[in-house]
């Protein structure tokens, strides 16, 4: 007689938005959900500050130009690097990433560049407050992710608060008397 084995119940897998084969990776659906909605925002904060700062890099004038120029591209080709990861993320959880102006629009708690290229400190400053802006976004997001236990988010979060906070730091130096 074969022996018996027993085989531990295995919630069912919840069925994609695609219709397609259900997740299971060990984060509930709706977690998943909230999880991957606080990350769009994410995404749109960091491509909203990405398109700004790269219009700052195009049209900072005065007597810091190479160096706001330099810097301004080093920070603009960084936010550009984030946003894939933070949107594969989003795929990974099961939820289409936002893509478009329109979405990041609604989803962005940070203005856009204004119409107007403003003087080279305050587009300084204006940079300050968007880098604050996406770490608190950042930041607001880890109760969700340490409740579900997601630890690549918690990582994901991890790296981009580093990084907008530093960025910050030194904008912020630049605006010392």
């Amino acid at each position: 007689m074969a022996k018996k084995t027993k085989t531990a119940s295995v919630p069912a897998a919840s069925t994609a938005p695609s219709g397609g084969m259900g997740i299971h990776i060990g984060i509930s659906d709706k977690d998943r959900a909230a999880i991957a909605g606080g990350l769009s925002k994410l995404l749109a904060d960091t491509y909203t500050l990405y398109l700004t700062t790269h219009n700052f890099h195009w049209n900072v004038t005065g007597p810091m130009f190479n160096t706001l120029h330099l810097m301004f591209m080093t920070q603009y080709t960084e936010l550009w690097a984030a946003v894939d990861p933070v949107a594969e993320r989003i795929r990974s959880l099961g939820h289409p990433a936002p893509g478009s102006y329109a979405q990041f629009g609604a989803l962005a708690s940070i203005q856009d560049a204004p119409a107007v290229p403003p003087k080279a400190l305050e587009m300084v400053r204006i940079l300050v407050q968007g880098h604050e802006a996406v770490a608190r976004t950042a930041r607001s997001l880890f109760p969700l992710a340490d409740k579900a236990g997601d630890e690549p988010t918690a990582d994901l979060l991890t790296q981009r608060l580093t990084v907008h906070e530093q960025t910050a730091w030194m904008l912020r130096s630049l605006l010392e008397e």
